[in-house]
């Protein structure tokens, strides 16, 4: 069967799915395998439950006209959002970055909403399965379809683009993140920027941060560029007010108030604008659709516990987000603070350094407590709390709980899990 004809079978069924636990009625079940699974054995069951077709790659598994089968399920899938992206005709925006890529998508496309219909990555399904999916739920009147890119090594983003072929791109920032696949920060950069490469190679337009020194050398001599700043005047100016705790700025002389905490949430914040602007929507709809959003998924959210004001940021972490979350806890108002941090991921042999410089750091800001989880932030060198494991932490505070706090910070990598602090303060 050709991409063509399975296209034609999904336009009649466009619903997809790779988990036989979210099977929906006449969906199509792409049988994906993985370094622990075979998702072909999984097909019968699927189409059991409701799927009208499976998509295997092992001809002993097709055994009726309700089974396709190809040779590469999981190039299939992604041909076949390529060949539905180019079906469709939604404009692509990219965006990639170390930071922010999730809450950019998200207020993004909350000001694009205002005027066009658009869809958006739903969580953070950004890499070579998430970005198919995301392109296969484009519908025939989607204008806009902000797709989030992830990645972790070198070709990554160069591979995602030839998938989506975006029409437009954003990159978010370049941070300590992943260091171990990247191999470093140049290698961040480096990949990151497999997405300009894309674009300005089709000389289709860039949004970015013009007060970004990275972003602005790489685009130097690029023409189709979009950016904003807040001091270069010739690029769209937008003002960092403040952000105590939340973050406001001035587009034009209006100030937004978003329901963003942290300085490092100016940035996404203004990227929506820009974008906004580009695609003509009026300032009092931007300012709106930004007012409006408030974030969820432990991403920087506000949160009130037993008399505690509690910054719960612990859906993911790396050195550059830690220091900006340290950075802004530090400025916030209240005498009485005291820091949850987990252990960061994927920094290979930069790890023990990147969790000492932290655990340095932290100690500087003269916190009422700051208690470090994680066995990368146990071996530190430092006179912090340090916990080996999150139950050792909980047994610590069972028999010390906290008192008299104002704020409370609970920042870490998702494997650490660090929301489950709630159920205990």
């Amino acid at each position: 069967m050709t991409i063509a004809e399975l296209h034609k079978i999904f336009l009649t069924f466009p619903k997809v799915s790779t988990d036989t636990r979210k099977i929906t009625k006449d969906c199509i079940f792409f049988s994906l395998k993985g370094d622990n699974f075979n998702g072909n054995k999984y097909a019968k069951d699927a189409l059991e439950k409701g799927a009208r077709y499976a998509v295997v790659d092992e001809a002993e598994f097709a055994i009726s006209e309700n089974y396709v089968l190809v040779e590469n399920v999981l190039q299939t899938l992604q041909k076949l959002a390529t060949f539905h992206r180019n079906y469709c005709n939604a404009k692509i925006i990219a965006l990639t970055g170390s930071n922010g890529k999730t809450t950019s998508k998200e207020l993004i496309n909350a000001v694009l909403s205002k005027r066009y219909n658009t869809i958006a990555t739903i969580g953070n399904l950004n890499n070579h399965i998430g970005v198919p999916l995301t392109l296969l739920s484009i519908l025939p009147d989607t204008e806009i379809a902000v797709v989030e890119m992830g990645a972790n090594h070198l070709k990554e983003i160069e591979f995602l683009c030839k998938i989506a072929a975006p029409d437009f791109g954003y990159i978010t920032n370049f941070g300590k993140a992943h260091l171990e696949g990247f191999g470093g920060v140049e290698g961040v950069i480096k990949g990151k920027s497999e997405m300009y490469s894309y674009l300005t190679s089709e000389n289709k337009p860039v949004f970015m941060n013009a007060d970004d020194p990275i972003q602005l050398t790489k685009l130097s001599s690029y023409i189709n560029k979009f950016g904003f700043s807040e001091t270069k005047n010739e690029f769209y100016s937008i003002k960092f007010i403040e952000a105590n705790p939340y973050v406001h700025l001035q587009v034009e002389g209006v100030e937004i108030r978003s329901q963003l905490i942290g300085s490092y949430n100016f940035t996404n914040s203004a990227a929506a604008v820009l974008m906004g602007k580009y695609f003509n929507i009026s300032l009092e709809k931007i300012k709106d659709a930004i007012e409006s959003y408030i974030p969820e998924n432990n991403r920087s959210q506000i949160l009130e516990r037993n008399g505690y004001e509690i910054i719960l940021d612990a859906y993911n972490a790396n050195p550059t987000s830690m220091k900006a979350a340290l950075e802004n806890f530090k400025t916030l108002k209240g005498s009485n603070k005291t820091a949850f941090l987990g252990d960061m991921f994927e920094l290979g042999e930069s790890a023990a350094n990147e969790h000492e410089e932290i655990a340095n750091l932290a100690a500087t800001f003269n916190f009422n407590q700051v208690y470090l989880v994680g066995e990368n932030f146990a071996n530190t060198n430092t006179s912090l709390n340090t916990f080996k494991t999150y139950d050792d932490l909980l047994e610590s505070l069972r028999k010390k709980p906290l008192k008299n706090q104002d704020k409370i910070l609970i920042k870490g990598s998702r494997g650490m899990a660090l929301e489950r602090l709630l159920d205990i303060l």
